[in-house]
């Protein structure tokens, strides 16, 4: 057996008494709140701008992989709060107990890597908003942006129902701006099925259908929700397996409620950016039908759809966060604009605060340095707003490199996500870590299917770049050596995996800590 797989927790046997756990609707809404926390991850302004290229690139035959990249992302995220619900110890805790010293650092500063990505996507693209709604230079967005955090914290301070209700009503904010554009539409039901039950890829398009994947499924997001489950489980009795199953299938509900809503919003950004923008002609480039008017030189041919018409002149432009809402202002007029901008500082301003607590949790887990929000919102903040600002000041005549940045941002978190889902995996998979309860049959087949998706996607995304861009042989060489490292440890992590899965017990295993009220007690309390 591994020398890191020495470190697996001690269990002991686990007691169920039979009881009746019939579905409460008013248990479930005390349980609510991790999951819209978490699923802000999946509407900030990376992946606003993944589905809006999504939509004017590849019109709604790209459908299927946001529906698939979302159950692939509930599948994750489901059992990162079941390693906290069964255990009491979230992603974060499990990996710096299981791992070795080296192989979890290693894993910490990948997640950080991921959150100042996310968190450098959220800053320029709030910035984009107030530059839209008040004609703010980009780099006086980001300053903004970056001290404005705290004053959401101040909410948070008050207690984290108010914080949570707080991120509900943004979530709701977000989805009436963006589905007020997409009233416009009118795209009809079968439509929209049929883009998300026919999978359609074709060449052009398969970037964008990985950088989805990247977008949706946020690495440091599976850590988030491990951690802020944990606050809903306080006083769960764990040697009762009747009780961890309602607490498992509340949160998997609660998870799936949110997850279901974040995807129709960001089918909403898709369908209304395919509407207007999307011609056959550019997207055989992977380029969206831009109006001329919000273009500052005009590179590609002419081109015309049916929402803009003949008297619309237009070419084949790429398209991002930044000339959004100025091309939906010549569609949908001021009204159109004002609303995309107000939903992208919305969803910009309420993911900052999700990738905040991310970072808590991560350092927290793999340091065990414990900071209040507002010291790690402090860290976080300096951290990515070096690059937010170097970005806004080096871009600002040139919003075409902004948006290709941006594309690579997603596809960082891509290319970081197996050091989140192996995790993952390994502990939910191992019968001496999770008892019972642990990810087998089905669900494990799945779960590995997910990870080789991930893995074979980011051997796609080199081969695709060196295929179609000039690479000297020096930058060949640099991306071999760094591709072996890279699934060097992804592969040592693998390995220590399946060293975890082959370890056992006889019964359901139970972590105890410091003696809390019962489960029932909890979920019996008046709401606060």
């Amino acid at each position: 057996m591994s020398s890191e797989s020495t470190h697996l927790v001690h269990v002991k046997e686990a007691t169920s008494t039979p009881q009746d756990y019939a579905f409460s609707f008013r248990k479930l809404l005390r349980f609510a709140g991790p999951g819209f926390v978490m699923s802000l991850a999946y509407l900030d302004p990376g992946n606003l701008e993944a589905d809006l290229q999504q939509g004017a690139y590849t019109n709604m035959s790209q459908l299927w992989a946001l529906w698939w990249a979302t159950c692939a992302g509930l599948l994750v995220q489901e059992l990162s709060s079941r390693l906290c619900i069964v255990t009491g110890l979230d992603l974060a805790q499990q990996g710096k107990k299981l791992y070795s010293w080296r192989s979890s650092m290693l894993l910490y500063v990948m997640m950080e890597l991921a959150i100042i990505g996310s968190d450098i996507q959220e800053v320029v693209g709030s910035a984009i908003a107030f530059k839209l709604l008040f004609g703010w230079p980009l780099w006086i967005g980001c300053l903004v942006t970056g001290l404005d955090s705290f004053t959401f914290l101040l909410v948070y301070q008050w207690g984290e129902r108010y914080f949570e209700a707080l991120i509900a009503s943004l979530i709701a904010l977000i989805a009436g701006c963006f589905f007020a554009n997409f009233a416009q539409t009118h795209i009809p039901v079968p439509t929209i099925a049929y883009g998300i039950a026919v999978p359609v890829l074709h060449r052009s398009g398969a970037v964008t259908a990985v950088g989805t994947l990247g977008a949706v499924i946020m690495p440091h997001n599976l850590y988030l929700h491990s951690g802020l489950v944990k606050s809903r489980t306080v006083g769960l009795d764990r040697e009762n397996d009747d009780a961890v199953k309602e607490a498992n299938m509340y949160s998997f509900i609660e998870s799936a409620v949110a997850l279901l809503f974040s995807f129709f919003i960001n089918l909403a950004v898709v369908g209304t950016f395919a509407h207007f923008f999307f011609a056959r002609s550019c997207s055989k480039l992977s380029l969206a039908c831009v109006p001329t008017d919000h273009v500052d030189v005009t590179t590609g041919e002419a081109c015309s759809n049916a929402a803009l018409g003949p008297m619309v002149p237009a070419t084949c432009e790429e398209i991002g966060l930044d000339g959004a809402g100025e091309a939906l202002e010549t569609t949908l007029g001021s009204f159109g604009l004002t609303v995309w901008a107000v939903g992208l500082l919305a969803a910009g301003q309420a993911s900052t605060m999700s990738t905040t607590f991310a970072g808590q949790v991560v350092m927290d887990g793999f340091l065990d340095l414990r900071m209040r929000p507002w010291q790690r919102a402090m860290i976080t903040r300096f951290v990515a707003l070096g690059p937010s600002l170097f970005i806004a000041l080096a871009t600002v005549d040139d919003p075409g490199t902004r948006n290709t940045i941006n594309e690579w941002l997603n596809i960082l978190q891509s290319i970081q996500l197996p050091f989140a889902i192996v995790p993952v995996l390994s502990f939910t998979a191992s019968a001496a870590v999770m008892g019972s309860h642990q990810n087998k049959g089905p669900m494990l087949g799945l779960s590995l299917a997910l990870t080789m998706l991930v893995l074979g996607a980011n051997v796609f995304l080199v081969w695709d770049y060196m295929d179609t861009h000039p690479v000297s042989w020096e930058a060949q060489v640099a991306a071999v050596v760094v591709g072996l490292l890279y699934f060097s440890f992804v592969s040592r992590l693998a390995v220590y995996g399946y060293n975890f899965a082959r370890e056992s017990v006889p019964s359901v295993m139970s972590i105890t800590a410091l003696p809390l009220p019962s489960y029932t007690e909890v979920m019996s309390q008046p709401k606060e």
